[in-house]
């Protein structure tokens, strides 16, 4: 769903092409492919340590979203927490390195290879001797069998998510002994590596009525370093234990506990020692930091930028200015008309301290205002017994000696505690081992339950960037953005540099676009195809607008105000009456007083499959079941970074001056799109990078209403209905694009009921030409023709500018100092029995801070 900054080295150049069918061959191919896949933009931040320095024993409690719904990842409802119990507990044939790229899992196979491929594909796995089952059970054929007999799509018993891959498959036996299994394919399929991970036993796939239930709240077989000892969904979480017939490396912990903790209260959580590791947003990421600082100037712990990068970032607005003169040059932007992307981000920096200082002055107003209000209660209850007791003199002393008293005593109660906090916070750190030393049982064989008064000291934050990209969607169903040039316009106008940066350089990580949609850098099929679509350019985007007929100065006909509020069937969102930044209603960047006039109702085909079926079961139409599941909502809330002044104003608010006079018209309606973005307290950086989009788009005469609709109908109601023009979501990166891509970009056709299905691909934008491509790439046991045919795949599908990659999400952990070998993991796959707590005097390695 889940989960940018990949290192771009060479963009490809290509001619601006205005429709799809003059789009050539030629210029598919990225030359410095393998050159820009060797390595990811920000490498892993787990502080490793070699299992000889970490402790036996202890409890890791690390934070998910929420219990899971079931422990069946094929299952429509699995999700991140699902994903992580399976790999703790369950076989997986292959795992991914730190670069994205599938390896053998020598802990279940000796080998897996084609060993044949004529008249059919057959592939033999040797398993490793000791692999068995919990139950004792040797894990064999009949294992795999059972999964794909459940995962095939024959039978519709089975309440499977996706079934690609096992729908290939043919026949599965056993091989020469019990070790060997055979499985023959009925057609080629390159991403065999992908099937049998995790692999259930037969006890859970081998009837529907197993499958369906008997793996939603328990697991009572399992084949992996640990497994399930209880799922609680009164206290909120599934506890791990050591799996006493793992046959690997012994697991260094006792127990991992997942723990059900809302993201806006784990800050929370972890000051109150109730916590050792959680994934964290930027605010709550800042004040760990702080909180952990023993010095002036300590950096973030992790893997940060690159020197150029954090050259760029220290070398003064002089480099800077160069290039963005010499980028405004090459995109035909006029400096004097446009605020520079030096200056915006600038701004934006201010902005975001401005917002820093603010809040500290708002807590100390809080404080003062508590004061305050306890001594008007005092004075009032002295008013009071004056007024009974007649006694004025002797009731105000005591009333006044006693507030006095009260305040005395909580300003030194109060005077204590900081200064007992912020003695921990100076003190000397350099015994972080000593914090996670095996003496101490409760959190780890390490741990030491935070105090009130050292909250987060005793915490670091792990960063890296997720294996997730955020995009721009651009629903090409109808409206203006079903003109291709209009699409391409829109794209054209994007600075994807100054939006990543914008995300991702107030937390020191890489900050560059994305360049594929397919892969991320660091994977196999990873190469930059943006040139497919071309860099920004302003003036090329008017030109394509033109030619689509879109002109300025056309006559607008005025359109009566329509009060539709946003959110799902005629709810109105979160905020939405008063037009609140934080709340719903809509805003308009590029117009100042006129109606919105755009505001598109869902699509009026009755024969829309994907919609239909959304709006009777809820669920998304061919969703996957994990990470790679559906999209997901940029859910960060980034500290301090704000949007520029003005952006988030209500409805009605004066736009700059001559905004309105350069929207452009055809047939007397405004170029205006409706852009919708979530309203929660969590998704500030979507609605910053909306504001931005509005404003780049505003410079080349798009006007861009901004609907703020709530968190719970965002997907539902708008991304998977196609209730939108332009929207934010993230998708997560496959070491298996070729299977797992298809669905998010094949071309919407009628099924055999005549209705309209749309898989996954929420900007309904898709060519034959990219669903050949796939299939091609599927069909071949070839890996260099399939990463070829990838990228190829990929350089069609920014042609067609149905959705633009920005930035690759940040990652950030907040893990207890002392704790090792886990955090911000990147692609790598997470690996359970080497997680745990340094033995005293132990240190970890330093973390791997170069990146791209």
């Amino acid at each position: 769903m889940s989960h940018e900054g990949v290192g771009l080295r060479a963009v490809m150049r290509s001619a601006a092409f205005l429709t799809a069918g003059a789009l050539a061959v030629p210029a598919l191919a990225a030359c410095s492919a393998d050159d820009e896949a060797d390595r990811p933009v920000a490498v892993q931040d787990i502080a490793p340590a070699s299992r000889g320095l970490i402790a036996d024993g202890g409890t890791l409690r690390w934070a998910v979203d929420a219990v899971p719904e079931t422990l069946n990842a094929f299952q429509s409802d699995a999700d991140a927490a699902t994903t992580r119990v399976a790999g703790a507990v369950l076989p997986s044939m292959y795992r991914l390195d730190a670069n994205g790229r599938p390896q053998i899992n020598s802990d279940y196979l000796e080998s897996a290879k084609v060993v044949g491929t004529s008249p059919k594909q057959v592939v033999l796995y040797k398993l490793d001797q000791q692999a068995v089952w919990s139950d004792g059970r040797e894990i064999g054929a009949a294992d795999f069998a059972a999964q794909w007999r459940a995962l095939s799509g024959k039978d519709s018993a089975y309440w499977t998510a996706r079934n690609a891959g096992y729908d290939r498959i043919e026949k599965i036996e056993r091989g020469k002994n019990n070790l060997e299994v055979r499985v023959t394919f009925s057609r080629p399929y390159a991403d065999w590596k992908a099937l049998f991970s995790p692999l259930y036993p037969k006890d859970v796939m081998g009837t529907a009525d197993s499958f369906n239930d008997g793996a939603r709240r328990k697991l009572k077989v399992s084949a992996g370093p640990f497994a399930v000892k209880a799922v609680d969904r009164k206290t909120g979480q599934v506890r791990l234990t050591r799996n006493a017939r793992w046959w690997g490396r012994p697991s260094k912990l006792d127990e991992i506990d997942l723990v059900a903790v809302a993201r806006d209260k784990r800050a929370e959580a972890l000051a109150d020692g109730r916590l050792d590791l959680a994934e964290i947003d930027p605010a709550e990421a800042e004040q760990v930091t702080l909180a952990a600082r023993h010095k002036e100037g300590a950096p973030l712990q992790g893997a940060s930028a690159t020197s150029e990068e954090s050259g760029k970032a220290t070398s003064g607005k002089k480099d800077e200015k160069a290039e963005k003169d010499e980028s405004e040059e090459e995109d035909g932007k006029n400096p004097a008309d446009e605020k520079s992307d030096t200056d915006e981000t600038a701004e934006h920096e201010k902005t975001a301290k401005h917002e820093k200082t603010a809040e500290h002055e708002k807590s100390e107003k809080a404080e003062k205002t508590a004061k305050q209000e306890k001594a008007e209660k005092a004075e009032k209850a002295e008013k009071s017994e004056k007024a009974g007791k007649g006694n004025k003199d002797e009731d105000s002393d005591k009333s006044e000696k006693a507030a006095e008293k009260g305040d005395k005593d909580e300003d030194g109660e109060k005077s204590g505690k900081s200064s007992r906090h912020e003695k921990t916070e100076d003190g000397d750190q350099d015994d972080e081992s000593e914090k996670g030393e095996s003496g101490t049982k409760g959190s780890g064989a390490g741990a030491t339950k935070a105090s009130p008064g050292s909250g987060l000291s005793g915490f670091v934050v792990r960063k890296s960037l997720e294996p997730a990209f955020t995009q721009l969607a651009l629903n090409g169903s109808e409206g203006p953005l079903a003109d291709e040039r209009v699409r391409r316009a829109v794209a054209r106008a994007l600075n994807r540099k100054e939006l990543a940066q914008a995300v991702l350089r107030p937390l020191g990580l890489p900050a560059e676009p994305v360049g594929s949609h397919l892969a991320l850098a660091g994977q196999a099929a990873y190469a930059d195809s943006s040139g497919a679509l071309g860099n920004q350019d302003a003036a090329e985007a008017r030109a394509l607008l033109a030619d689509a007929g879109w002109v300025p100065g056309g006559p607008i006909t005025e359109q009566k105000k329509t009060e539709k509020a946003a959110g799902s069937q005629g709810k109105k969102g979160d905020g939405a009456e008063d037009g609140r930044p934080g709340g719903g209603g809509t805003y308009v960047i590029g117009d100042d007083d006129k109606p919105s006039g755009v505001r598109r109702e869902p699509a009026q085909d009755p024969k829309d499959h994907a919609r239909k079926q959304e709006q009777q079961t809820g669920v998304r139409q061919g969703a996957h079941t994990d990470e790679q599941a559906a999209p997901h909502m940029d859910g960060r809330q980034y500290a301090g970074q704000g949007g520029l002044p003005g952006a988030y104003a209500p409805r009605g608010t004066a736009a700059p001056a001559g905004a309105a006079s350069n929207v452009l018209a055809k047939d007397g309606k405004p170029l205006a799109l409706r852009f919708v973005v979530p309203s929660g307290a969590g998704s500030e950086s979507l609605r910053l990078v909306a504001d931005r989009i509005a404003r780049m788009l505003q410079r080349v005469g798009v006007r861009t209403d901004i609907t703020k609709v709530s968190d719970e109908s965002y997907f539902k109601d708008h991304i998977a209905s196609g209730d939108y023009d332009l929207a934010l979501y993230s998708w997560p990166a496959s070491a298996f694009p070729a299977t797992d891509a298809r669905p998010i970009y094949a071309k919407p056709v009628p099924a055999a009921d005549g209705s309209l299905s749309v898989e996954q691909n929420y900007t309904r934008v898709g060519t034959d030409q990219v669903d050949q491509l796939f299939d091609q790439a599927l069909s071949t046991l070839d890996e260099d023709e399939e990463r070829s045919l990838v990228r190829k795949a990929d350089a069609r599908i920014w042609a067609a500018a149905g959705s633009i990659p920005l930035y690759q999400r940040p990652q950030l952990a907040a893990a207890r100092v002392g704790l090792a070998n886990t955090g911000a993991f990147g692609f790598q796959t997470p690996v359970y029995e080497d997680m745990g707590f340094l033995k005293k005097g132990a240190k970890p390695s330093v973390s791997p801070s170069k990146s791209r």
